[in-house]
């Protein structure tokens, strides 16, 4: 079956810094033979001529670029300049097509104000045929009101089956191997829960700032940006039940049954158990960094002051038989000392210690890197090598995937969700209804906010975040694990 791609905002920043060089590694990967275009719509290009040299230099970047490849790919390139919400645009974009009732792929790399007037503009160009995939971008939204209100302009258009919400996390191979690693292996399924696990702690730090998300992040915020969007996908798929079977249905439904079991934060919880930060000016590479409001400031639409929040850790609980009374610890802030994103997963210690008193027992920790480095390796403690008395030393078993395996099969996380839509799988995806449950949680949370006024708390960029966040873990007599770059 043949396929054409359409890219609307297709001269944009995701369009370039993502979906091409995606899109390209597959084409490197012999992965785009049943594709016959890849058109590029915008408002501002004038020709393909123009398309190309722009998205040439990101493309040159990348380990996997040979000449070969960039020639079969740059024939399968089209350019259409037109307004994505009026009908004649997309008329002429059909025009093109070799078949009256082509196959298409349309991603909307556009902000989602634009998805109501492009969804008409399909339908009334006769584009939104049963066979049609609908491409968006998370996050949807900026609290539930505004989702529901986004994706029912889709699915005016659109049935379910055919939206594909993309959730860039949800593509990296470690995030993948979570299936494997509990439901192909009956070591850890047998453990994984309240009997065995202490606590899981989800970190996503970043180096940069907002840089030139300043207006939009200002509304918007970690605990929006970030939580709602990336790391409760990750604790629906260390949480949830073993599906049925690998159809996506299945999987959606056992994630959502996760967000459902989400126990609500209120009152004494809030003040407790969430801490909001936001980054003040600091020294990063041995170079000094402004603060969020000074980054704000020097914009013409900056503020002297902002209340939004640039780091958050909470504590999570998942209110149902297999997780009740574990807590889940989440982070993420921008402006941290390194960039790593992991899932640690923490194990109990022994409830019978025959060592001797004076041994202290580490307890087995899982950890699972998600960048910039991927990779699996459990700790645990073995018995220290010689003739000396019995002393216990940690050890580590890697679990990762070799670098010589790496190059031969592994792509960016753009390019596996391109590859998994072309094939019409939505394992990968979100449904409308995780989408609802995260929002209904995470407005909660605001709410609550707001209701008590919870002011960010400040930190130093190039730090670990908010001595608040230390001082609420603490509390239950645990710590954050040490992120490495």
């Amino acid at each position: 079956m043949n396929q054409n791609i359409l890219l609307i905002g297709g001269d944009g920043d995701l369009a370039m810094r993502k979906l091409y060089p995606a899109l390209y590694a597959l084409e490197a990967a012999d992965q785009l033979s049943g594709v016959e275009s890849i058109t590029g719509l915008s408002r501002a290009l004038e020709d393909r001529e123009q398309l190309l040299e722009k998205m040439l230099p990101w493309l040159q970047a990348l380990e996997s670029f040979n000449e070969q490849a960039w020639q079969r790919f740059q024939a399968r390139i089209t350019c259409l300049q037109g307004d994505a919400t009026q009908a004649s645009t997309l008329l002429q974009y059909k025009e093109q097509l070799d078949d009256d009732n082509p196959n298409v792929i349309v991603y909307l790399a556009v902000p989602p104000k634009v998805f109501g007037g492009a969804c008409r503009a399909l339908k009334e160009s006769g584009l939104a045929i049963p066979s049609t995939r609908l491409v968006v971008e998370k996050p949807l939204g900026s609290d539930l009101e505004s989702f529901m209100s986004v994706n029912a302009e889709m699915r005016a258009t659109f049935e379910e089956s055919q939206i594909y919400r993309i959730d860039h996390y949800l593509g990296k191979e470690s995030v993948q191997n979570l299936l494997a690693l509990r439901f192909a292996n009956v070591m850890f399924e047998a453990i994984w829960g309240a009997t065995h696990i202490d606590h899981v702690q989800i970190t996503v730090a970043e180096r940069v700032g907002v840089e030139g998300r300043k207006e939009f992040y200002d509304e918007i915020g970690a605990l929006r940006d970030m939580v709602q969007n990336h790391l409760l996908q990750v604790v629906c798929l260390l949480a949830m039940e073993p599906p049925a079977s690998r159809d996506p249905f299945m999987i959606r439904a056992e994630k959502l049954k996760v967000l459902k079991s989400l126990k609500p934060l209120a009152d004494e919880a809030i003040k407790r158990y969430t801490i909001r930060g936001q980054y003040k000016e600091g020294s990063m590479d041995g170079a000094v960094v402004p603060g969020y409001v000074d980054e704000l400031n020097s914009s013409e639409s900056g503020t002297a002051k902002s209340n939004t929040e640039t780091f958050v850790a909470l504590r999570a609980e998942i209110d149902n038989w297999r997780w009740a009374g574990v807590p889940f610890y989440l982070r993420t802030g921008k402006r941290m000392h390194t960039r790593a994103s992991e899932i640690l997963v923490q194990f109990k210690s022994p409830r019978h210690i025959i060592f001797g008193k004076g041994d202290a027992i580490t307890p087995n920790q899982l950890r699972i890197l998600l960048q910039p480095n991927e990779g699996i390796t459990l700790h645990f403690l073995r018995k220290e090598p010689g003739l000396s008395e019995f002393t216990l030393e940690e050890a580590e078993l890697n679990l990762t995937v070799t670098e010589a395996r790496k190059k031969n099969g592994s792509y960016d996380a753009y390019a596996r969700l391109m590859l998994e839509v072309l094939s019409g799988d939505q394992t990968l995806f979100v449904s409308a209804e995780e989408v609802e449950a995260s929002w209904k949680w995470i407005d909660q949370i605001i709410e609550q906010w707001q209701k008590h006024d919870v002011k960010v708390k400040p930190y130093t960029a190039g730090t670990s975040g908010p001595v608040d966040a230390a001082v609420m873990i603490a509390q239950d007599k645990r710590q954050w694990s040490d992120i490495e770059p």
